[in-house]
């Protein structure tokens, strides 16, 4: 979930960043463009103050000041241009120069110089020019009127180059981008906290909830911090997790009592079906039947105990060497398997495993029962001992008839037993009892057919130590 939130809470924490830093970016680009427009604007003006006192055709005695006026705003001009590199000019109406610097800059036929001029000419100074970005080489034009006696007589034209303005713009947006770098660094440390904070509940409830799925009923939500809604949620799944413990203990509770009570006179019964059957005629089958069914509610009584003690026993698990348990084993069923017929081997190297040694032995004895009794006289049972990094494994591979898809998916199933083999003794309770108690310790039993014929049925236990 992490994983998913994160992400989201980065790009709406990056489109509110970009959304504040490009209106920056773009008004602190008019900003600096505006200060050099002003800049320019008042050049412009001490130029054409200038320029108003020089006569287009002075005569009489004033022609030397008139000279003097003229040479005085050319060398200002050419000294404008040579500390700034700005290009200047001073143009009468019909185009001719007053004065200029460098003497060949002249007015052109169109663009923004010639836009400049003749908006100039109409007694106000040009609007201000469009935005120059750092990526553009633009120039940027300013024109102001020369006015004398209410009249336009001339108009001052600047031509600037724009790289120092551009190298300021784009010094102030690195100085933007650190600080967008910086919140959204900060940002990012603040929604991983945010997330933590939110999530830490919902993890705590995540691994409480697999717990109780994999058997550990007495697990709870500990107490963490996180919001008020997921604090009370981890309160209720508490309360809801000791109820569901209360029924499921007053299940086994009921079941084991039942059956623990049902014992007495069911044995009471047999033994008058016994002394009931000295009074009938030797061979009567339908006292035979009775004895039969008799003792097998008598075992699943006893099942039906064992499956209740095994729901509510805690796994006493320890170092176990399966490859010797399983060699055990194997040799114990031996003469039972050379009786019917069926060759039993083992394959068992040694290795270790965290099992419980009873539960482990009570599996391997509950598979290869029903391994020996589904398979044909003349035909093997396998049993092979292997293990990896992470789980042990003991494989018993019968020759039986084995089991369709839909069987499959329901062995192990309380009281189920297969359609064919009714016949068989068994009260369908003996796989349920040993996954009951493997998974208590983190182990499991899996089914699945081997071909051409028969069943493979799989015992897995840990390698890796439990926690406690």
């Amino acid at each position: 979930m992490r994983t998913r939130l994160l992400p989201l809470l980065i790009v709406l924490m990056a489109a509110v960043l970009l959304a504040l830093g490009i209106p920056l970016a773009g008004s602190v680009a008019a900003a600096e463009q505006q200060r050099v427009v002003v800049d320019r604007i008042d050049d412009t003006a001490r130029f054409a103050a200038l320029a108003q006192f020089v006569t287009d055709q002075p005569t009489g005695p004033r022609v030397n000041a008139v000279d003097e006026r003229r040479q005085t705003l050319i060398k200002e001009l050419a000294a404008y241009y040579d500390v700034y590199g700005i290009r200047t000019g001073v143009f009468y109406r019909n185009l001719a120069v007053m004065a200029n610097a460098p003497e060949t800059l002249y007015l052109p036929a169109d663009g923004e110089g010639r836009e400049a001029f003749n908006e100039a000419l109409l007694g106000r100074r040009s609007h201000d020019p469009e935005q120059v970005w750092p990526w553009q080489r633009h120039r940027l034009v300013v024109a102001s009127p020369v006015i004398r006696d209410g009249d336009v007589i001339a108009v001052v034209v600047t031509d600037s180059p724009t790289g120092q303005m551009r190298s300021k713009i784009l010094h102030g947006w690195l100085i933007i981008g650190a600080g967008e770098i910086a919140a959204m660094l900060l940002a990012l440390g603040a929604a991983l906290r945010l997330t933590g904070w939110v999530l830490r509940p919902v993890r705590v409830l995540d691994a409480t909830t697999h717990d109780i799925a994999t058997g550990r009923l007495k697990s709870r939500v500990a107490a963490a911090g996180g919001p008020p809604e997921l604090r009370r949620l981890a309160r209720s799944f508490n309360e809801m997790a000791d109820n569901v413990e209360d029924v499921l203990e007053q299940q086994r509770a009921f079941v084991a009592d039942a059956s623990h009570q049902l014992r007495n006179p069911l044995s009471a019964l047999l033994l008058r079906i016994e002394l009931l059957a000295l009074e009938l005629p030797e061979g009567n089958e339908e006292i035979a039947s009775v004895r039969t069914e008799g003792k097998r509610l008598a075992e699943v009584l006893d099942d039906l105990l064992d499956l209740a003690l095994a729901e509510h026993a805690e796994a006493d698990l320890r170092l176990t060497d399966i490859g010797e348990l399983t060699a055990e084993r194997v040799a114990s069923w031996s003469p039972l398997a050379d009786s019917v017929g069926v060759r039993l081997t083992g394959i068992c190297p040694a290795t270790t495993a965290w099992a419980d040694p009873v539960t482990l032995s009570s599996a391997l004895d509950a598979v290869i029962d029903n391994a020996l009794k589904f398979t044909p006289e003349g035909e093997s049972v396998e049993v092979e001992v292997s293990s990896n990094g992470e789980v042990s494994k003991v494989v018993v591979t019968d020759r039986g008839p084995g089991l369709s898809d839909e069987e499959l998916a329901r062995i192990g199933d309380r009281f189920w037993r297969s359609a064919g083999h009714q016949n068989i003794k068994g009260s369908g309770l003996g796989l349920s009892i040993s996954g009951v108690l493997l998974s208590a310790g983190g182990g499991s039993l899996s089914y699945t057919r081997h071909e051409p014929r028969g069943l493979k049925v799989t015992v897995t236990v840990p390698r890796s130590e439990p926690a406690s």
